[in-house]
């Protein structure tokens, strides 16, 4: 893989980088999208992706939600961080200011060792109370999920993630546009750059003057506002390009 000489420079003399990572990240550890297509899950019971995860199905058949959820988890758990969340995870000591956005629930960046991970989707390891919203971690694997009921209030309680037909959590998603409207490197990896708002953040900082560079194997509708594209499996690209560092 060849590195332009601009981007070297950029890369080296950077002091404040934001990343913003997607589904293709996950995939490279074997995570299904769960989306349907190949070998991933469409349906659970007859029912779509998108009807057994929305925030409808909360309110009708929370048993239901969970019983699909603690399904997710348990495939999850047999996934493993792979060399981009290793070398993300790295990066954040390297640089002085670093900021990683996943769209991804799985948890995977955090058990690489990334420390400070702006999950604007949630966690697919954490719940929340209904009644008080108090948030609880779960073990990975832990299936079902525990506990049951919220220690605090005794509410039931429900995944943790965004679902369908709901809004992000309020001041994630602007913590996350602050970090990309200041940072001098921007990296979009693994993201089809389709689902928004997240994929409005490499918008946000190519006009606050970063360099912006996509990580991906094929173009996306991002690539042309790109000052560069890598097109490959991230982990190997990100492992080339830390050499240069």
């Amino acid at each position: 893989m060849e590195l332009s000489k601009e981007f070297e420079q950029k890369f080296r003399s950077a002091k404040s980088v934001c990343v913003l990572t997607g589904a293709g990240v996950s995939a490279e550890s074997g995570v299904p999208t769960f989306r349907g297509g190949g070998d991933t899950t469409a349906v659970w019971k007859g029912m779509p992706f998108d009807q057994i995860s929305s925030a409808r199905m909360v309110s009708e058949n929370l048993a239901e939600v969970w019983e699909w959820f603690d399904y997710r988890r348990g495939v999850l758990s047999k996934c493993t961080p792979n060399p981009a969340h290793e070398t993300l995870a790295k990066w954040e000591q390297d640089f002085s200011e670093f900021t990683l956005v996943t769209q991804n629930v799985d948890g995977l960046h955090a058990r690489a060792g990334s420390k400070n991970v702006i999950e604007v989707h949630g966690n697919i390891n954490r719940s929340r109370c209904l009644g008080c919203g108090v948030r609880f971690d779960m073990d990975v694997g832990s299936v079902p999920h525990t506990p049951v009921k919220c220690n605090e209030c005794s509410g039931n309680l429900r995944p943790d993630v965004v679902l369908f037909g709901e809004m992000l959590p309020a001041g994630v998603f602007e913590e996350a546009v602050e970090k990309a409207a200041v940072c001098e490197l921007f990296f979009v990896i693994g993201t089809s750059a389709l689902v928004y708002p997240a994929a409005s953040l490499p918008e946000i900082a190519k006009r606050n003057g970063a360099y912006v560079v996509e990580v991906n194997p094929e173009k996306t509708p991002l690539s042309e506002l790109c000052d560069e594209s890598f097109r490959g499996r991230a982990g190997e690209i990100l492992q080339e390009i830390t050499r240069v560092f």
